[in-house]
């Protein structure tokens, strides 16, 4: 059973896949950035002050912690 949780809780080396993101200009935000509902990415960071760090393909993505409780993740 996969577990769902939000983008904050997720730990440094975990698989995870966007399951869902904040809606209207924030969503635009992130999808300009690559990443969308359905994707695949690494936490390869978690910054002091709770910033995650993302890995894309080969692209690293900074969200800060207030963004990173409103999307939800599912473990790989």
């Amino acid at each position: 059973m996969t577990q769902n949780i939000t983008l904050d809780k997720a730990k440094k080396g975990s698989a995870l896949i966007v399951i869902s993101l904040p809606s209207g200009e924030t969503k635009a935000q992130l999808i300009r950035l690559g990443i969308t509902e359905g994707d695949v990415v690494k936490c390869i960071e978690r910054l002091p002050g709770g910033t995650v760090i993302v890995q894309k393909n080969r692209q690293e993505i900074a969200i800060g912690v207030e963004l990173a409780k409103k999307i939800k993740i599912s473990l790989k």
